[in-house]
């Protein structure tokens, strides 16, 4: 494993967002489309490969941990404009969100 050092870390914004909207991907198994709020910083339109663990009803209203300044990528046709953040168990049998453990605003920096 490559360590990283404090500087590069701290280049990744983790925000605290709201999922308010939540949707399967037509044309595709894996990935759920999120729009999350992240307060004052806007809302912004997030694609998950959770399906296998996650169904878009899950999702709504919650709470999640996301990167919030990944560069945009295109995917199935639409700008994914962040990432949430997970821990998949090795086997990829589980796999669970972070989620903060109190009710806290979006757009709240997580470090």
């Amino acid at each position: 494993m490559t360590n990283v050092n404090y500087d590069d870390f701290s280049k990744i914004d983790l925000r605290v967002g709201k999922v308010e909207t939540a949707e399967e991907v037509v044309g595709s198994e894996k990935l759920i489309k999120m729009e999350a709020d992240f307060g004052e910083l806007g809302k912004r339109v997030i694609f998950a490969g959770i399906r296998k663990w996650y169904q878009p009803d899950d999702l709504k209203e919650k709470l999640l941990i996301f990167v919030f300044n990944l560069e945009p990528k295109k995917i199935m046709g639409e700008e994914s404009q962040g990432m949430v953040l997970a821990a998949e168990e090795e086997d990829g049998e589980n796999c669970v969100l972070l989620e903060p453990d109190k009710n806290i605003p979006p757009g709240t920096k997580v470090f």
